[in-house]
């Protein structure tokens, strides 16, 4: 097996639970959406277990969480993401995204770029 993916798997598995004992749930994930071909960034906040459709991405958010008042800030949301082509659905993203780590467990696609901003419990717009 690629070494690479091997620590991909376990940056996807085990980071949010070592780097943090406990954690803070939250009901929604704030994220930005960069969409490469019109250089054009917008956010949103989606509600942990619902699903929405944002350009071509079909994202599903199951589980968002932050590190206690008391720790280094940290938000960690567990996410799957497909695109919508040709009226196919493929999976492009399965896995946790960490707010300070983007380049760690980054959404890699040609046209978008992902990534997780906060994890909050109140809408902001």
């Amino acid at each position: 097996m690629n070494l690479g993916l091997l620590i991909k798997i376990f940056i996807i598995i085990f980071i949010p639970f070592a780097v943090c004992g406990e954690t803070i749930e939250k009901k929604y994930a704030l994220f930005k959406l960069l969409n490469k071909s019109t250089n054009k960034v917008s956010k949103k906040e989606i509600l942990v277990n619902s699903t929405i459709n944002w350009e071509t991405l079909n994202i599903e958010v199951l589980y968002c969480a932050s590190s206690p008042p008391t720790e280094v800030p940290e938000d960690y949301v567990l996410i799957d993401v497909y695109d919508i082509i040709n009226q196919k659905k493929n999976n492009i993203y399965k896995g946790w995204m960490i707010s300070s780590s983007p380049d760690v467990t980054p959404l890699e696609n040609p046209i978008y770029d992902l990534w997780l901003v906060d994890c909050i419990n109140d809408k902001t717009s």
